[in-house]
């Protein structure tokens, strides 16, 4: 299997090391185990001669030609992390030759794969118009305001869809590398997460910071202000509109242009980080931290938390210590 891996002035050193490590273990063990999978023939490109990684480290790039027929390209993160330097670093001429590149792939056949902020770099292309995707959990609102017409999830870890699959924040590369690996064979894929000690992260919601999303908006902010005060009480929509001096209509919308989910979703989001973090921190038992946070029970609690989280209370307890 061919994979080109498209790496970019300032790539993301742990990612960039993720990806061709998996795929490089996932060869070894193959080799050594005598598992019948394909070998994955990795190539690392770039649409320039020289290519430092943010860390600036060089990093040694063929010539896109190099690879010309790939049957999988994967796009590693830029080491930008916030919302300016990234659209400056979109704005480049590289980044722009090589979302371009994206396309010329992609009309030979191949298929793509991008993590974290390669997600962007895929998105600037236009291939993932009318396609889901996640991303980095942060730059959710960016992203959305970007490519509008991209169904964005930023609480999955991976999300394929047609030709592409994305993945999430940071070390969603391994998660991707090892998707990949697990398409050619999944009893490789369970032997490499073993040995590189991969547990499973099927949802990134267990690693947002909900005030930091709503940062992105001075009305989001405002409302998250208001409902973290009154987590324990029933949601309204008419109280919240009226606190805030706005209309429900500008509140739903602007919650869904920015955070992708109703005000409701929203506030049961500060719910689940505000159980969360008492699960974590204190003795209390799980009717207890249900009323807190306006449950009428625990069990409504531990289902809300399972479905959202995909962890039960010993697990989200067991972690902490």
């Amino acid at each position: 299997m061919k994979v080109a891996v498209l790496a970019l002035d300032g790539v993301f050193d742990t990612g960039l090391a993720s990806v061709c490590d998996t795929l490089t273990t996932a060869n070894e063990l193959a080799a050594l185990q005598q598992l019948p999978a394909p070998r994955f023939d990795i190539t690392v490109v770039g649409v320039r001669k020289q290519v430092n990684t943010a860390l600036g480290l060089r990093v040694p790039v063929q010539p896109v030609g190099a690879c010309p027929h790939p049957d999988w390209v994967v796009v590693p993160a830029l080491g930008t992390k916030m919302p300016e330097p990234l659209v400056q670093a979109l704005a480049r001429p590289d980044t722009r030759d090589g979302a371009a590149q994206l396309g010329d792939w992609h009309g030979g056949g191949a298929r793509v794969a991008a993590a974290c902020i390669g997600g962007f770099l895929l998105a600037e292309s236009g291939l993932l118009e009318g396609h889901e995707a996640t991303t980095t959990w942060w730059l959710g609102p960016l992203f959305r305001q970007r490519y509008p017409g991209v169904r964005l999830d930023e609480s999955r870890m991976l999300v394929p869809s047609g030709d592409f699959v994305t993945a999430g924040a940071a070390i969603g590369h391994l998660d991707l590398a090892l998707w990949l690996v697990r398409r050619a064979s999944p009893e490789l894929a369970a032997v490499v997460a073993r040995y590189l000690l991969v547990d499973s992260r099927p949802s990134q919601a267990a690693f947002m910071i909900p005030d930091h999303l709503a940062h992105a908006d001075p009305l989001v902010q405002r409302f998250e202000r208001w409902a973290r005060g009154r987590l324990d009480q029933g949601f309204s929509l008419d109280a919240a509109a009226d606190a805030l001096a706005t209309s429900k209509r500008t509140l739903q919308r602007r919650l869904e242009a920015v955070l992708g989910k109703s005000p409701l979703s929203y506030f049961q989001d500060l719910r689940v980080e505000r159980a969360v973090h008492l699960l974590r921190t204190s003795p209390a038992d799980i009717e207890k931290i249900a009323a807190e946070v306006g449950y009428a029970d625990g069990v409504t609690l531990r289902t809300l938390l399972r479905k959202r989280l995909g962890r039960g209370v010993r697990e989200l307890r067991a972690r902490a210590r």
